[in-house]
């Protein structure tokens, strides 16, 4: 992989930190959830009501005992992860509850298109894994949409999946489908097969539902995307570094209550932070400052020596245009060559997380895996200098029919599996632009989508908890 661009100095890395810690102390920060309280009060935290003042020490302390990197085990062991260092991670979009369609409508989403996304990032050659909510089914009852969306993650691939991070017992159920799936909780314990997103409530807030799941899992050592999303201008100061050490703080907190319940738990500095757009008050995740806030973000989780999560193919479009395209891009190139881990959103998303399309995932699913080659950079081995073959040449010939290029082109060169190259006189018989190409591409795909076998019995208890568990819920 090339070598990370750092968009702050060791000393600006250095000086969010000491302001994090300086928030932590004199401000301090909420929890919604007594459990998470009386971790806290534990660890003799300054506990008054539900705020907690944490000292330089503890912070610090706890943040060393996670993981510099782990590894998240599929159920096909030639899909399990690396999750840090140099490794990166796409995945589809999460949580959006519309569909955009490709004449530019929108609809509510609906477990058909949650099965649907689940298999298309199953089949694609750049996607690591299928996510966990991708597109949230409104069809499904909120009460047992979890299990229906683990399940579908489970049945239409043999990739990671992520589970549920709404409150305890969602969480609890996700970590006793993980174990019917490897074999019992001991096992997952000791090789984690769940990856959970908790998000702070900014600012300086973390409530029940998220801290209910975060106890849960680390309590399972399943691993944790912990993660913050301030909104600069509204739920954060309208200055950039002044964000940055707000979602340090948040992020920091987080991290330290799941070492202090267990020491070692896998965990991911998650970072979502954008801006209040001045003239609509919209959320905008499409914007330069949301890249500088991921480069940044990956610069600072290098610091505490954890993997980092941000965003992908960000974008504030609400239809499948040259906006969705730039700025997404640039989003999720500055989430590549910065080194994050973990590039949750890396396909399908439009109008700040709110939607999901099937035609940009085809087209996010490209740019991802133009930017995997990009991180490929140069071969400079004898076949790459080719000298004998440029000498062989010589001035004025040329390489198409030379053995060296049969050989290397593969190696070399990326095939373009969406992008038009053909030349003009061809393209303008049918003049097909990149979208109508997406849609057709990706109703091919999952025309030709076969799931990966899940052993009957093991479906079978799967099949029994969830009709279980649903009779209850319901």
């Amino acid at each position: 992989m090339l070598p990370k661009y750092n968009v702050l100095t060791d000393e600006q890395v250095r000086a969010i930190h000491e302001e994090s810690i300086r928030i932590l102390s004199e401000v301090g920060m909420e929890f919604g959830y007594g459990p998470a309280l009386a971790v806290f009060q534990k660890e003799d935290q300054n506990v008054e009501g539900n705020r907690v003042h944490f000292t330089r020490e503890f912070i610090e302390d706890k943040v060393r005992l996670a993981p510099a990197e782990f590894t998240l085990h599929a159920r096909n062991p030639e899909h399990n992860l690396v999750c840090g260092g140099d490794h990166i991670i796409y995945m589809p979009g999460y949580g959006a509850p519309f569909i955009h369609e490709v004449d530019g409508s929108r609809r509510k989403t609906m477990m058909q298109d949650y099965d649907n996304f689940v298999k298309l990032a199953g089949a694609s050659k750049n996607l690591h894994m299928t996510g966990g909510t991708v597109a949230e089914p409104q069809d499904i009852h909120d009460e047992i949409r979890h299990l229906k969306m683990l399940y579908s993650s489970i049945k239409n691939s043999d990739k990671c999946f992520m589970g549920s991070a709404e409150g305890r017992e969602r969480a609890e159920d996700s970590i006793e489908i993980a174990s019917i799936l490897f074999g019992g909780r001991e096992v997952i314990k000791e090789k984690p097969v769940l990856i959970s997103l908790i998000n702070s409530l900014t600012p300086l807030k973390y409530d029940g539902r998220m801290l209910g799941a975060l106890m849960a899992y680390a309590e399972a050592g399943q691993a944790l995307v912990i993660a913050s999303l301030v909104m600069a201008g509204s739920t954060g100061p309208a200055a950039l570094a002044g964000t940055l050490a707000l979602q340090n703080a948040e992020v920091l907190a987080g991290i330290a209550l799941a070492q202090s319940i267990n020491p070692g738990t896998p965990v991911v500095y998650g970072s979502t932070s954008a801006l209040s757009d001045m003239h609509s008050g919209s959320l905008s995740i499409g914007s330069p400052e949301c890249a500088l806030f991921i480069s940044a973000s990956a610069q600072i989780a290098r610091f505490y020596k954890v993997p980092s999560r941000s965003g992908g193919g960000l974008n504030d479009s609400k239809i499948v245009d040259a906006q969705a395209g730039y700025e997404s891009m640039m989003t999720l190139m500055a989430s590549t060559v910065t080194g994050i881990n973990f590039v949750l959103h890396t396909a399908g998303i439009l109008q700040y997380f709110m939607a999901m399309s099937y035609e940009k995932f085809m087209m996010d699913d490209e740019m991802a895996g133009m930017l995997l080659h990009y991180m490929n950079g140069f071969h400079f081995d004898e076949d790459g200098m080719a000298f004998d073959v440029i000498a062989k040449v010589g001035p004025g010939g040329h390489f198409l029919t030379q053995k060296h290029t049969r050989k290397n082109h593969r190696r070399e060169f990326r095939t373009a599996e969406l992008s038009d190259r053909v030349a003009y006189d061809s393209w303008a018989k049918e003049k097909i632009d990149t979208n109508e190409r997406a849609h057709k591409k990706w109703q091919k795909v999952l025309a030709n989508y076969v799931p990966p076998a899940l052993d009957a019995e093991v479906d079978k208890k799967l099949q029994e908890f969830i009709a279980k568990r649903a009779a209850k819920l319901m």
